[in-house]
């Protein structure tokens, strides 16, 4: 067994980046990481994806909105 890995929530994830758990969930059905609940429990590295993914669309949605 191994304890000594980190996990975050969904809804910890969701706090740090100032969004709606619902957005977090939506990318993980986009990036295919099991996710289904706000209590759902993601890795460091599927953390890492979620948040390049949302800093990625994030950065291009801005862009056309200016």
């Amino acid at each position: 067994m191994n304890f000594n890995v980190a996990r975050l929530r969904v809804k910890e994830l969701a706090g740090a980046l100032s969004v709606d758990t619902s957005e977090i969930i939506a990318i993980c059905t986009l990036l295919q990481i099991p996710a289904s609940s706000p209590l759902s429990s993601l890795s460091i590295k599927q953390s890492k994806e979620i948040i390049d993914y949302h800093q990625k669309t994030k950065t291009k949605y801005n862009t056309h909105i200016n």
